[in-house]
């Protein structure tokens, strides 16, 4: 336990020293780093951000690193311009009209980053290198939160047969209570970190009150899973009002780690909030294998997921094991939702934006298996980030659906589940 307790205790140093003062509203940037043919960063160039009807939103100049990054007032389209008077004497741009870039779309608090090209630079092959390695250390990121929410939904699906649509209220739920103990005023604030496990806690809470509550109820009478299944819609539009009224329509981010300093690592450019992110994803996930493979609740879960008959005609609960994947189910999709609230945004219909993908990866992966989940939540994450190198980002998620279409028709069972005989 001694290792595990001190890299947390690392990763939280991380955070605290990564972040800034933080923004009590959504955080939303245009960032840049300029660096010549040599790659030498470029320093004291002006660049003004501007709505596309010319009005100025705000002007950086790049510091000694070549970074610079302007603060927008929402998310929405945006035009860069680089002020050539203040380019160093002899650097020029590589394309004429090079110094002004439109329709720079800028996503609900995120940050775009944005790349100006100078002579003597490659003719798009170092450029596109370096754009394929961020977009892919994003996609990883992204598909690593998509992973984190979608495994509760593979394991309640592998135990029960339920495809639970309201699966994304319960990440909605994890982001939106770690807001509100983090920043509201209707009770005494807290630390993200202390309010992000008190709404893990609560998203396990909520998870397991619903299959004691409703589930439970439904199956002992005699219920089918297509009318299960429409109950779970129903109950995902109710929970996700509620949410919309109790909450507000108005996206928020956290009071802490909002704004950060990008690190560097090679072609890698990436906020110690985010890394951050990716390792405790990481973290979790091989602790959820563990648990899968290694001890006596996680057998019994597998045991109930490959036939339930036989499961409880072996001696095991059948009924304590599907709470307790709904427990973890829910806990995990809440830390999810705190997961993706952190690198994004919190907002009332969060989870069920992230629903289909979440669909996708368990799909893709092999429906019922955690590990398939997993993988397949990875491919997707990639795929929806790496497309947008050839297509418009609004396509993202299309693209990542067509991966999915593909693989079915090579391989129905997905990725890593098992053929079975029908009829």
């Amino acid at each position: 336990m001694r290792p595990v307790a001190l890299l947390l205790a690392v990763l939280t140093a991380l955070l605290v020293v990564g972040g800034t003062a933080a923004a009590q509203e959504g955080v939303e940037a245009i960032q840049g780093t300029l660096r010549d043919a040599e790659r030498e960063p470029v320093a004291g160039v002006e660049v003004t951000v501007t709505t596309p009807d010319g009005e100025e939103v705000g002007t950086a100049t790049s510091d000694d690193a070549g970074e610079w990054v302007v603060e927008v007032p929402e998310p929405g389209t945006y035009t860069v311009q680089l002020n050539v008077d203040t380019l160093p004497e002899g650097l020029t741009l590589r394309e004429e009209g090079g110094e002004t870039l439109e329709n720079i779309g800028v996503r609900p608090g995120r940050t775009r980053t944005v790349i100006f090209q100078f002579a003597g630079e490659g003719a798009g092959g170092g450029q596109f290198f370096a754009r394929f390695a961020q977009l892919a250390l994003e996609g990883i990121l992204f598909g690593l939160i998509i992973a984190m929410s979608a495994i509760g939904l593979s394991l309640i699906f592998g135990t029960t047969g339920l495809t639970n649509f309201a699966h994304a209220e319960l990440v909605t739920f994890g982001a939106v209570f770690a807001y509100l103990f983090n920043v509201s005023n209707i009770g005494p604030t807290m630390q993200l970190i202390p309010a992000g496990i008190l709404a893990v806690g609560i998203g396990g809470l909520i998870g397991g009150s619903m299959e004691v509550g409703l589930w439970r109820p439904l199956r002992r009478r005699g219920v089918g899973l297509i009318q299960m299944l429409v109950v779970s819609i129903g109950l995902s539009l109710l929970l996700r009002h509620i949410i919309l009224i109790g909450y507000g329509g108005r996206p928020n981010s956290y009071a802490d780690y909002g704004l950060q300093q990008v690190v560097r690592f090679g072609p890698f450019a990436i906020t110690p909030r985010d890394l951050t992110v990716a390792i405790l994803s990481i973290l979790v996930l091989l602790g959820v294998g563990l648990l899968l493979l290694r001890t006596r609740i996680g057998k019994a879960m597998r045991a109930v997921a490959d036939n339930r008959d036989l499961a409880e005609s072996s001696g095991i609960d059948v009924d304590r094991v599907v709470l307790f994947v709904w427990v973890l189910g829910g806990a995990l999709a809440a830390l999810g939702g705190l997961f993706y609230g952190l690198v994004e945004n919190v907002t009332w219909d969060m989870g069920w934006n992230l629903l289909l993908l979440m669909f996708a990866g368990v799909i893709l992966g092999g429906l019922g298996t955690a590990f398939g989940a997993v993988v397949g939540s990875l491919i997707v994450g990639l795929i929806a980030q790496l497309s947008t190198l050839w297509f418009p980002v609004e396509l993202q998620y299309a693209w990542a659906l067509a991966v999915l279409i593909i693989v079915l028709l090579l391989r129905p069972q997905g990725i890593l589940g098992r053929r079975e005989r029908i009829g």
